[in-house]
């Protein structure tokens, strides 16, 4: 599959940000305003981020879907299972649904979950290699077939099971927990989740907690008491200083016509239809 973009880089080493992503599954999914003795704001949005989530069925599909948007140009984040290249971002391979790359971990995390619940499945056999190339952009025990399994063992159920697993764990559930206990919505939440995916969470400066701390130092969550739409805007303002940090991120589009597109709308439940941009190419969801 070829990809005109290149795809997110993350930060090499990221057990950090799986720790965080299990401490943060701990926070209740009510807790929009457990963050803060101040009393939290009481407008529309929040009230609405209550009712629902990112979390939502629906509103989880969307989020996909703008998401792929962004790191395959296409709505069709399910054809994503079987993606597989060095993209030469010095990550080794990216592959699946949420760009799972061998030099960062994740991918090890990924195929050792499938190989726990489907012992001697296709992938199986690359652990010990995996495990050698991690932390670095190197081939060595997965050439020349590893791709060629990869896109096999991506028709088994199983395997499709264990990336919506893995991306929950360290990716979605973290992002919708956090934004929760923010009292942000189901686009801040959105928000959060997109900046997770690039950036990852580990104690680098660009890193998601290191964004939002940035954020904070500007405005107040609405759990705190804040605007919504200021913080928003805050984090956003972060986020595009840390895209900036990197030159594979100078692209900032899917944060300028796509984000803030729907955060001027005050769109904070995400509601279609939904329109935007991601390197200049236009993309709708009814």
């Amino acid at each position: 599959m070829l990809t005109p973009h290149v795809r997110a880089p993350r930060p090499l080493r990221f057990l950090p940000r799986i720790a965080l992503g299990v401490a943060l599954l701990a926070v209740p999914a009510t807790a929009v305003a457990a963050t803060s003795d101040e009393p939290a704001q009481h407008g529309s949005a929040t009230a609405a981020t209550a009712a629902i989530g990112l979390d939502d069925p629906a509103k989880k599909e969307i989020a996909m879907q703008i998401v792929s948007s962004a790191e395959n140009s296409s709505l069709d984040w399910k054809a994503q299972y079987k993606y597989i290249e060095d993209i030469g971002d010095g990550r080794g391979y990216t592959a699946g649904i949420i760009g799972f790359c061998s030099g960062t971990g994740d991918m090890l995390d990924l195929v050792e979950l499938y190989t726990d619940r489907k012992p001697g499945n296709a992938l199986a056999k690359y652990l010990p290699a995996l495990r050698e190339v991690d932390g670095s952009d190197s081939h060595a025990g997965l050439d020349p077939n590893f791709t060629k399994d990869w896109k096999k063992a991506a028709q088994d159920s199983e395997f499709k099971k264990a990336q919506n697993d893995e991306r929950d764990r360290v990716y979605f559930n973290p992002s919708v927990n956090r934004g929760k206990a923010d009292g942000i919505g189901v686009l801040g939440q959105f928000i959060y989740y997109d900046a997770i995916v690039m950036h990852g969470d580990g104690g680098d400066s660009t890193g998601f907690s290191n964004i939002r701390k940035k954020a904070l130092a500007k405005a107040r969550t609405p759990a705190q008491g804040g605007d919504e739409k200021t913080y928003l805007n805050a984090f956003l303002d972060a986020r595009v200083w840390a895209m900036k940090q990197e030159e594979a991120h100078e692209d900032t589009s899917r944060v300028d016509t796509a984000q803030r597109v729907f955060v001027k709308k005050n769109n904070f439940n995400l509601n279609t239809p939904l329109d935007w941009k991601v390197y200049g190419e236009s993309f709708h969801i009814d």
